[in-house]
């Protein structure tokens, strides 16, 4: 059995209920390759909430989506059995144990052999994440894109929110830094220190300054000298985008790349082993009315699914 997306020119865009690219909506993992999973959770967030709303603002959006890449020169569902998978549990209010029962929730899907595309929801999620893919597959490679370097020790005392996750990761050794780069950030920050920390821990850091001047192909490069054969994580901030094309996210950092230019720096990731993927971030409630956010974190996460097509399809 293979899953894909309904057939938009049979059914209009707008009819059946709201899964990612209008897959069916499927509760086993037998004969899937990708698994959707939203993850509403916004309790870790250090400034404007609504991220729970964001799996499905993803998903409503991405009903605009068709199966072909002619960029990348690939059909998705050609390469790949496509299912959504629905919502992993949280529980509202309590992180720590939200953060638990993510992992899982997860974990089976990675033993399965299926590669989750997770739907966020706030960026502390991603810890749990990548408990769960490293609980199978071992220490990743983080291939990272965002505003903010999210290395910070602490929020208000306290050790997990959503700018602290890739701190705890390397701290947990879900992580390995010398095979990973973050690349994006910019803004103001908390002092001098802030610009050295993530390479501190071992991440390969380009800051925005840095990446605007790189190509596409440039980073790309980069990034896979950086991560070579390993097992990799690709989580994508939607506020890596600049706000004129992004602005529905909790902690908007002007100055950033436009919609064309971040996909354009996803769609560089060519043939990494991506064993998971995320969109973070998207706060749809700040998205009114054209809902432009959400089309930019659709379309990034078609071009993760586009990615593995491509690398399954060349093996």
């Amino acid at each position: 059995m293979r899953y894909g997306p309904a057939d938009s020119s049979q059914t209009p865009r707008f009819t059946g209920v709201r899964t990612f690219m209008r897959l069916p909506y499927v509760g086993t993992l037998e004969g899937v390759d990708v698994a959707i999973i939203g993850v509403p959770t916004d309790d870790a967030v250090s400034y404007k909430s609504g991220a729970r709303f964001g799996p499905e603002g993803i998903r409503s959006a991405s009903a605009l989506l068709r199966p072909y890449n002619q960029r990348l020169r690939v059909d998705v569902t050609e390469h790949l059995s496509l299912i959504d998978h629905g919502d992993s549990p949280t529980v509202p209010g309590y992180h720590l144990e939200t953060l638990k029962r993510i992992q899982e929730h997860l974990e089976p899907v990675h033993r399965a052999g299926v590669v989750p595309l997770c739907l966020g929801g706030d960026h502390s999620m991603v810890l749990a994440e990548l408990r769960a893919a490293a609980a199978v597959h071992g220490p990743l490679a983080l291939v990272h894109l965002d505003a903010h370097a999210d290395v910070w020790e602490s929020y208000y005392g306290a050790r997990y929110f959503h700018g602290t996750i890739f701190k705890r990761a390397v701290e947990e050794g879900v992580v390995d830094p010398h095979a990973s780069v973050q690349a994006g950030m910019r803004g103001t920050l908390y002092g001098a220190s802030d610009i050295e920390a993530p390479r501190q821990l071992g991440y390969d850091a380009i800051y925005w300054d840095e990446l605007e001047q790189m190509t596409p192909d440039a980073y790309g490069d980069r990034v896979r000298a950086r991560v070579g054969d390993r097992p990799a994580f690709l989580s994508f901030d939607i506020d890596f985008v600049d706000p004129a094309f992004a602005p529905a996210t909790g902690t908007p950092e002007v100055g950033g790349p436009s919609s064309g230019q971040a996909l354009a720096y996803l769609r560089a990731l060519t043939g990494i082993d991506f064993r998971a993927f995320d969109c973070v971030e998207v706060a749809p409630v700040y998205d009114q009315p054209a809902n432009i956010t959400a089309w930019v974190a659709a379309s990034a996460c078609f071009e993760m699914l586009s990615l593995l097509a491509l690398r399954r399809a060349a093996r």
